[in-house]
């Protein structure tokens, strides 16, 4: 129950944030948007059809879809992220904006992108859609492996192609500026908070290197078995993930010890396990959803 209720809380957070962005933002300085929320903005635009209704009319078909292939849980937090969007987008429009940008419409592409963005990936993360082409990205990505943003991208350039009905060249030209930025940004909420860097190692002094990382960071690492192509000689392999902020103390103590060491850095998302989500006894480190 209280599992459910977080996951409620933060959809219910991840779409005001989105309303907020679209009206104060999209909708204030004429940028259109992606999906269904681009539908509704070209409504609003061309005819005056007030998103907050045409996002509840458009959703109800694909409401069906989501429940056919979605799940009984997913289905319903998404009527939750579909009807917040709609009451959250009509409040907003009854409140007068505090944000005068002067006609910046570069200001107003990037904070529209980091709002709206932030707030559907707070929404994907507890496990939510707003309906519309959230639902085809989360059948994408379970389906194809397809990341959300990417999928947002392909709908929404589609959209803002027929929305130049109604946009000037610049205004269609900043509208793609806040689709890449709420793409981005919607991937980095979605791969989680545990980001780190992997490392792999290659050298004549591993058990001395193994030693030190366990004794000076408390990171454990594990060893590989490889050959090297040119010598034909076995070769371990170190491979020890760290957090962002280790990598220089980490580089530093592989060198310290053996300096002509190969070192590789590689990004990683998503880390769970010892030492970033769970403790030395195995425990979580913070509540899992």
């Amino acid at each position: 129950m209280a599992k459910h209720a977080k996951n409620v809380l933060f959809i219910l957070l991840g779409t005001a944030m989105m309303s907020f962005g679209l009206v104060y933002f999209n909708m204030a300085h004429n940028l259109a948007d992606g999906g269904v929320t681009g539908i509704t903005l070209l409504l609003f635009f061309l005819f005056s059809i007030n998103p907050a209704i045409s996002n509840l009319v458009i959703n109800i078909p694909l409401f069906f879809i989501g429940w056919k292939m979605l799940g009984r849980t997913t289905f319903i937090y998404t009527l939750i992220g579909t009807l917040s969007l709609s009451v959250f987008l009509d409040l907003f429009q009854r409140i007068p904006s505090v944000f005068e940008l002067y006609g910046d419409l570069m200001l107003a592409a990037l904070f529209a992108g980091a709002i709206v963005g932030a707030g559907l990936g707070l929404v994907f993360r507890f496990g939510g859609t707003t309906g519309g082409a959230d639902i085809i990205a989360k059948l994408c990505l379970r389906y194809f492996g397809w990341s959300i943003g990417r999928t947002f991208f392909v709908f929404d350039s589609c959209v803002i192609i027929v929305s130049l009905l109604y946009l000037e060249l610049h205004e269609a030209m900043y509208t793609l500026v806040y689709v890449f930025i709420a793409a981005k940004v919607i991937d980095f909420i979605q791969q989680g908070a545990y980001s780190a860097k992997a490392a792999f190692v290659i050298s004549e002094r591993m058990p001395e290197i193994s030693d030190a990382i366990l004794r000076e960071m408390g990171r454990g690492a594990t060893t590989l078995q490889g050959k090297g192509t040119f010598t034909g000689a076995d070769k371990e392999i170190l491979y020890c993930v760290v957090a962002r902020n280790e990598i220089i103390r980490f580089r530093n103590t592989v060198h310290k010890i053996d300096p002509s060491a190969f070192l590789t850095i590689n990004d990683v998302q998503d880390v769970h396990g010892e030492g970033f989500t769970l403790d030395d006894q195995k425990k979580p480190l913070q509540d899992e959803r």
